[in-house]
């Protein structure tokens, strides 16, 4: 309308043509409102079909199978060694050196005046660490009988611990064949080279098998305890993973507390190993992730893994990035973590009112409707188990994750990868065995060798006192 017009236009007029200007606007608006709800429903609909690549950050997966990524063309290979500025690591020395070898000069190289008899001044100090020579050292035993000449008897006499008559190898030697297998993964032909490359001790296979069943009896034996020491436990962590026996899937379970480590190696994953190993007795909380059987073990209280829990939220954020619910409840699970790392710090009614925030904050997101069904079953997961998300907020000793138990397996992983499966019951049995004393050993800081030498007795060396 030109404004000549515009002019000449009466009141009414004008107010009909706003009225349907703004008509034509809101059926516009409207238009595009719904097609932005169509744009939206055909994103989340190819989110869905759309998963993202499984990681080690949205899901169990190890670090060592995550795709690594490429590095751009000309980029400039990364320094090792650490940050610039980084503080020197120095080596620590011994206290006492087996051997001082002192540098003094004995003469002036200029005008050869004696000085071994000046004072000097130390003006720098190395050690250097090396191995000495390993020849295995053999000890005959030579027993006699000798009779007596007032009564007629004859006496043989006893031969110490570690030097039985019947015995072929030292405690020391068994403990590094146990050792080569149980903590180095070594097969027995690679355990035979190394002893001979290393010892020049000539082992047979046959012998290799031998010690590893008799460790596995004595290991069996000291099981007994660790097992009643679970037990007794009021916090305990548990896992498991896959292993494999004579080409079927069996599994791997271990138990975890701040005393004691048990390993079981089983045919099956139910709640029937669970209840194998605790018989009547009930922790007070059990540490775990959400597989069935863990979920119904005998304790009072239970404790979602958060590691699990932010790793779930993390595949729902690659599929909906949009999605603002699990982001939020990363957030949250990470903030009642290190409002738990920081409890020594705070006051208890600081750290009380905090723990009431985060618990409200979550019954809200709890209570937010959700539209993806990846959120939807996390979501009913933490409705469904809310009481076991943030108990260790009420327990100082209780863990917010599980990683626990998944370090303690992390050497069967690589034991299982090395070896391909178990060959006989026996072979699984000795190794849990084993890896139960030297876990639950090492929790004492003990070291592996120290646990396993322990088995066997007292070593043969240093020698008796014998006569000829």
């Amino acid at each position: 309308m030109e404004p000549e017009e515009l002019g000449q236009t009466s009141k009414e007029e004008l107010i009909a043509i706003i009225l349907a200007q703004a008509e034509v606007i809101a059926k516009q608006t409207a238009a595009l409102e719904q097609l932005q709800a169509d744009y939206e429903a055909l994103k989340m609909k190819f989110d869905k079909n759309r998963k993202p690549p499984t990681t080690s950050k949205n899901s169990s997966q190890p670090p060592s199978r995550d795709q690594k990524a490429n590095l751009p063309a000309g980029r400039r290979k990364q320094r090792h060694g650490p940050p610039m500025g980084h503080a020197k690591h120095e080596r620590k020395f011994v206290a006492n050196a087996d051997q001082i070898v002192n540098l003094r000069a004995q003469a002036c190289k200029e005008c050869h005046t004696d000085l071994r008899e000046e004072k000097g001044q130390l003006v720098k100090v190395n050690q250097v660490t090396e191995l000495p020579e390993t020849p295995a050292q053999v000890v005959e035993v030579r027993q006699y009988a000798v009779t007596c000449p007032h009564c007629g008897e004859t006496q043989v006499e006893k031969p110490p611990e570690g030097l039985e008559m019947d015995r072929a190898f030292g405690a020391r030697l068994e403990a590094t064949v146990v050792y080569y297998r149980q903590e180095q993964h070594l097969s027995y032909e690679r355990t035979q080279k190394a002893l001979w490359d290393l010892y020049q001790v000539e082992i047979s296979q046959g012998g290799i098998d031998e010690i590893m069943k008799r460790a596995g009896e004595l290991a069996l034996q000291q099981e007994a305890v660790i097992r009643t020491t679970i037990r007794q436990s009021p916090v305990i962590h548990s896992d498991e993973t896959g292993s494999r026996m004579n080409g079927d899937n069996w599994w791997e379970w271990v138990f975890c507390t701040a005393r004691a480590v048990l390993h079981v190696i089983r045919d099956n994953r139910s709640v029937d190993v669970i209840k194998e190993i605790m018989g009547p007795a009930q922790a007070k909380v059990w540490v775990s992730d959400c597989h069935s059987a863990q979920l119904k073990a005998p304790a009072h209280q239970r404790q979602l893994c958060m590691s699990h829990q932010l790793r779930n939220l993390q595949a729902v954020i690659d599929t909906y990035p949009s999605l603002r619910w699990p982001k939020a409840m990363q957030v949250l699970f990470r903030r009642a973590i290190h409002l738990h790392h920081q409890r020594p710090q705070l006051p208890p009614d600081e750290f009380h009112l905090q723990v009431t925030r985060l618990e409200r904050m979550c019954d809200r997101l709890l209570r937010k409707p959700l539209e993806p069904p990846d959120a939807q079953r996390l979501q009913r997961r933490y409705l469904k188990h809310r009481l076991s998300l943030f108990v260790f907020l009420y327990h100082t000793d209780v863990e917010p994750t599980n990683n626990v138990a998944e370090r303690a397996l992390r050497h069967s992983v690589v034991h299982r990868k090395v070896t391909g499966c178990f060959r006989s019951r026996w072979g699984a049995k000795t190794f849990a065995a084993l890896a139960s004393v030297i876990d639950t050993a090492e929790l004492s800081g003990i070291r592996a060798f120290d646990a396993i030498l322990s088995l066997f007795g007292p070593t043969s060396l240093p020698l008796p006192v014998c006569g000829e």
